[in-house]
Order: structure tokens, then C-alpha cells, then sequence
């Protein structure tokens, strides 16, 4: 029996998200005089469709019910951005840009944290009787 119904495990994957592209933007941020350094990404959107398009077809009663697939594993993944080159050195970390998506990240993993926060305290409550 889950205390939260799922909530707390969607939130856990979420925060994990968040800590891999906050990572993966500082590594880029570091490397932005690095000759021929192409800056990196994560994805989430691609893996997700890979997913649903990948899987398992299951007998449905209705068309509106979902599909049954794998879904316990990363939902997303670090890729590499080859395709720009903003220097002359080969490197294509746009700081500009890593900055905003920086500052965006930032705000949905205090968001997230904040949910978590707000789920905790609730069990907190209950457990102390409502005081």
C-alpha cells in the first residue's frame, strides 16, 4: 500500500530530471571555452515516445484505455547537440541560453521540492493528530 498513491515515486523521477539537466548545464557552462566541446542535453520528451511507440501491446477492452508497457526505467537520457557551432573554436555552448534554462530548472526543481514539502507535511499532520 503506497501512503501517496505514486506521488512521492512521480515526484522522486522528477527531482532526478532536474538534477541530471542542472548538472549536465553547469558541465556545459564549465566547458564553454573548450575547443570542439559540444554541449549536452537532456531529453525527455523522446524518450517518452520511444517508449509509448516501444511498447508491449496488451489486449484493451476499450480504445480509450491505455496501453501496458515498461516504464521503470530513466525516463530520460543526456544527449549531444552536434548540429550548431557558435565559436570558432569548434564549441557550441551558448551561455545565454544555458543561463535561462538554468534559471527555469532551478524554479521547477524548487517547485518540486516545495510538492514534496507540502506532501511530508501532510503525513506529518496526520500523525500528530492533526496539530
Amino acid at each position: 500500500m503506497s501512503l501517496f498513491g505514486g506521488t512521492i515515486h512521480t515526484l522522486q523521477n522528477s527531482l532526478d530530471y532536474a538534477s541530471a539537466k542542472n548538472r549536465t548545464i553547469s558541465t556545459n557552462i564549465a566547458n564553454i571555452d573548450t575547443p570542439d566541446y559540444k554541449a549536452k542535453d537532456v531529453a525527455f520528451k523522446s524518450v517518452l515516445n520511444d517508449a509509448l511507440s516501444d511498447s508491449l501491446p496488451a489486449k484493451r477492452t476499450h480504445e480509450k484505455h491505455i496501453p501496458f508497457g515498461d516504464y521503470s526505467q530513466s525516463s530520460f537520457k543526456t544527449i549531444t547537440r552536434n548540429n550548431t557551432a557558435y565559436n570558432h573554436n569548434g564549441n557550441n555552448v551558448d551561455v545565454d541560453k544555458e543561463m535561462s534554462e538554468l534559471a527555469q530548472n532551478q524554479i521547477y526543481y524548487q517547485a518540486l521540492v516545495d510538492r514534496i514539502n507540502g506532501k511530508l507535511g501532510s503525513l506529518q499532520k496526520v500523525i500528530r493528530g492533526g496539530n
